[in-house]
């Protein structure tokens, strides 16, 4: 059974419009994941097998392929386990959204919209398209400018142009990336909840993941809207409430039974929260509870015998 595909956040600067980079293996990034941008990438060194959607085929230097958005992937080298290189493929990642204003901004360009589309189940190109393109990926390394930009357009018109590109996924193969996202961070989540008394640490759930520490806190925020030390102190201070509200247990040691490690600590996310302190949210749930049991016992009065 192939899991879930981890999310890989792409680092596009502010001043590019798109990334093109490379690296070695054994490499970080190298697991079976998915990101929102395209991809086109180039293998320049090993061989083994490579995984796209659910199509499962062998590669070897020259293997170009063109991935649509959220389309999960993997190259696995087959290699022994204390060897490596230095570079194992070529990448370049762009959005929809940059491709897209290119092709409005340049309306010659209409012959990408196939390329494109065909892209959503990942595109294989033939071996004489990946020895034409090697030069021009080498080129985008480094390049920048206008130069960089027109490396780019050359690079896809030399995809759009091979004739015996072929499908890689089934047709009626189609990603899920709001399932992937929500099957990760559901297992996530529950880590949190079950281990909530515990000193959770980011790098803990990021390693947990197989994430970066700075790729699973944007990918946390991204998922729940807050930070991961957000989300946890507000988790502890909602389990604080129920047991200010049900339980007899002191102040100091549910500040320690939720987590926290220090009482001012507690007592300032609590007031931060809630608005009121810990002591001050109890008095105010018991008067609202003994206004409850006045109520009752005076319509139990009311009742005729």
């Amino acid at each position: 059974m192939i899991h879930n595909p981890d999310l890989e956040l792409v680092d596009v600067r502010q001043d590019e419009s798109f990334t093109v980079w490379s690296h070695g293996y054994p490499y970080r990034t190298v697991r079976w994941h998915f990101h929102p941008e395209y991809e086109i990438q180039l293998i320049t060194a090993t061989s083994g097998k490579y995984f796209v959607g659910d199509f499962i085929g062998n590669f070897e230097p020259g293997n170009l392929v063109l991935l649509g958005p959220n389309l999960p992937h993997n190259w696995v080298s087959e290699m022994a386990q204390d060897e490596s290189v230095a570079e194992r493929g070529l990448i370049i990642q762009f959005s929809a959204d940059f491709i897209a204003n290119t092709m409005r901004a340049f309306p010659k360009l209409k012959s990408l919209q196939n390329l494109l589309a065909e892209a959503q189940g990942g595109q294989l190109f033939s071996a004489a398209a990946g020895q034409l393109v090697a030069p021009i990926f080498r080129e985008l390394l480094n390049a920048r400018g206008f130069r960089r930009v027109r490396l780019f357009l050359s690079l896809l018109d030399c995809l759009v142009k091979d004739g015996e590109r072929s499908q890689l996924a089934s047709p009626g193969y189609m990603p899920d990336a709001l399932a992937y996202m929500s099957s990760t961070f559901n297992h996530v989540l529950a880590y949190i909840g079950e281990n909530l008394a515990t000193d959770l640490r980011e790098a803990t759930l990021a390693e947990l993941c197989k994430h970066s520490v700075s790729t699973f806190s944007r990918a946390f925020r991204k998922h729940t809207g807050m930070s991961f030390v957000q989300y946890v102190n507000r988790l502890r201070i909602n389990v604080a409430c129920e047991m200010l509200i049900d339980g007899d247990a002191g102040i100091t040691d549910i500040c320690f039974l939720v987590g926290f490690n220090n009482v001012s600590n507690f007592n300032r996310q609590f007031l931060e929260q809630k608005g009121v302190s810990p002591s001050r949210f109890r008095k105010y749930q018991e008067l609202n509870m003994s206004s409850r049991n006045m109520t009752a016992t005076d319509q139990a009065m009311s009742v005729p015998a």
